[in-house]
């Protein structure tokens, strides 16, 4: 079975990271970078518009 992921980017300081969906909160929860420590909705990280349809698919 293949893992899923979900590619983030804080818009901030432009971290780069990969997380699995199960390991992450609802989108809609406030996050924080984990680099810069910037504070928005998950939603934000979310590089892509596929990234973020395969976060709220978790």
């Amino acid at each position: 079975m293949e893992e899923t992921y979900a590619r983030l980017l804080c818009p901030e300081c432009g971290k780069n990271w990969e997380s699995t969906p199960s390991d992450l909160p609802e989108v809609s929860t406030t996050f924080h970078c984990p680099a810069c420590h910037a504070t928005r909705r998950l939603s934000e990280f979310a590089r892509t518009e596929h990234d973020l349809k395969t976060m709220k698919q978790f």
